[in-house]
């Protein structure tokens, strides 16, 4: 019996499996990186909004302060830090050193959290 140059079928079938199974995993591939690439986003907006809201206020006070933008929700609260006394400079104004922390939360299980130090002179008793 003479063979003819080809292939057969069991090749070809062998062939389109191994190519569906490559071609499902590129695309599983490319969603996930499209997933990866919105969680990144929303990170970045929200540190954004957490740096937004640590810069923004008008005066600096104890307490706690909460609110929401679109689909994130803040919460910025400020304590009054201790100062060592090698740090204090002394000045008929004394010099208050404040811990302002923002914390921004989405999506059920993800948050971000910023805090900084600001300082603000005392004012002067009238």
């Amino acid at each position: 019996m003479r063979r003819e140059g080809g292939f057969t079928l069991l090749e070809v079938l062998v062939a389109l499996a191994i190519l569906g199974l490559a071609v499902v995993t590129i695309i599983q591939l490319f969603s996930q990186g499209l997933r990866l690439l919105k969680v990144a986003g929303d990170y970045q907006q929200a540190v954004l909004l957490a740096d937004q809201k640590a810069r923004e206020m008008e005066s600096i006070r104890q307490g706690i302060e909460a609110g929401q933008e679109g689909v994130f929700q803040w919460e910025r609260s400020m304590t009054v830090t201790p100062v060592p006394e090698e740090l204090t400079v002394l000045s008929p104004t004394p010099v208050r050193l404040y811990r302002v922390s923002v914390q921004v939360r989405w999506g059920g299980n993800r948050s971000v959290e910023i805090a900084t130090l600001r300082t603000m002179r005392e004012p002067l008793p009238q």
